[in-house]
């Protein structure tokens, strides 16, 4: 399948991990820079610093945990599709529940379970929205509509519409 033609895998877990960093310290950054804001006393002065400080000390740590989840998903997937020998849904889920199960090993038997069905359940909803995307949008070019190849089949246009068409200095 077209769609999963990515990066070779040992550059594939480098590119993810970095991905997952940046997007986490962004979206990290974003949600404690209002959490700080929030939490800080009254005035501006102390808001605004209150606001930087969260980012300063938060937003690389949610950067970091994203970036492990990145490349553990990343390295399991590539791990998958050197076994199996093919790419596709099914290496990212299987990855997604087995990265949920091993960062969620310290907690026992019974979360660790909970968190593999999340994160399978989770890379099945984005695996599913990817594929219905990329059919609904292939659909669009197969059949673009009544007059997008033929112009002849037009219908013939009005004395006034003839004028507009020509523009007004021809």
């Amino acid at each position: 399948m077209e769609e999963y033609v990515r990066e070779p895998c040992p550059w594939r877990i480098v590119d993810d991990c970095g991905g997952a960093f940046t997007m986490g310290a962004i979206g990290g950054g974003i949600f404690q820079a209002v959490k700080g804001f929030r939490n800080a006393p009254q005035g501006v002065g102390h808001r605004l610093r209150g606001s930087a400080n969260a980012v300063r000390i938060r937003a690389p740590q949610i950067g970091g945990s994203f970036a492990v989840w990145g490349g553990l998903f990343s390295t399991i997937d590539c791990g998958l599709v050197h076994l199996r020998g093919r790419e596709d849904p099914w290496n990212s889920i299987t990855s997604g529940a087995l990265t949920g199960a091993i960062l969620a090993a310290r907690s026992g038997p019974l979360t660790m379970m909970g968190s593999a069905v999340m994160g399978g359940v989770l890379l099945a909803l984005i695996e599913g929205f990817g594929i219905l995307l990329t059919r609904y949008t292939a659909q669009q070019y197969q059949n673009p509509g009544p007059f997008a190849e033929d112009p002849s089949q037009l219908p013939p246009l009005d004395g006034s519409q003839q004028q507009r068409a020509k523009g007004p200095f021809q």
